[in-house]
């Protein structure tokens, strides 16, 4: 992938949106697999998806799907709807644990309540964003686990459970684990991750 060149960034500057979204006018918004796009206070957000980290998201979900019981699922880069009101906030995650009606249906936008775990694999163009603004936001809106996939320097796995309105920390993890989501029990490779195909391995 090629960054845009500066025409390109400046066309694309020139018709953003000059007012907060609606939920409804996000809605219309095309899809695009390229960028993360997110709503915060009505603001269109959008964030390059590098495809490694693109790679990590999937690999993630398909390791923790395989662990699930039925009315359970592994959900990547599905809506999470923080505030509904005007103006909206529509986050979404690397990967959500998803229970209810929702896990079993696979809906493409989710709510708190059904969120048993939120995901997010930390990047240079999301530190911030993970470690700040959706630490709170999350724990706001009652999710109960959030866990951060730190990929600088090494991967480890950053585990956090809601006390009192807050996070506190409850395990940091490596190589390869299996974490226990209230009775839950999930096996996970996180160095198979991002650990590349060699270029002699059979498809």
């Amino acid at each position: 992938m090629t960054r845009s060149s500066s025409a390109e960034l400046l066309k694309s500057v020139e018709y953003w949106p000059n007012h907060l979204l609606t939920i409804a006018e996000w809605s219309l918004l095309p899809e695009n697999n390229r960028h993360c796009r997110e709503l915060v206070d009505g603001v269109l957000v959008v964030a390059p998806q590098p495809p490694r980290h693109q790679l990590a998201v999937w690999r993630l979900a398909a390791q923790l799907e395989r662990a699930l019981p039925r009315r359970v699922a592994a959900m990547a880069r599905i809506e999470l709807l923080i505030d509904e009101g005007s103006p909206p906030t529509v986050r979404v995650p690397d990967v959500l644990i998803v229970g209810g009606a929702a896990g079993a249906e696979h809906a493409t936008r989710v709510r708190p309540a059904d969120v048993l775990a939120a995901i997010e694999i930390v990047s240079p163009g999301s530190r911030r964003v993970d470690r700040v603004m959706k630490f709170a936001e999350y724990a706001a809106v009652g999710i109960e686990h959030y866990w951060l996939l730190e990929t600088q320097d090494s991967l480890r796995l950053l585990t956090h459970r809601l006390r009192d309105g807050r996070y506190v920390p409850t395990g940091e993890y490596g190589g390869q684990v299996t974490l226990e989501l209230d009775t839950l029990h999930l096996p996970l490779d996180l160095d198979a991750l991002t650990t590349l195909r060699s270029s002699g391995a059979s498809v």
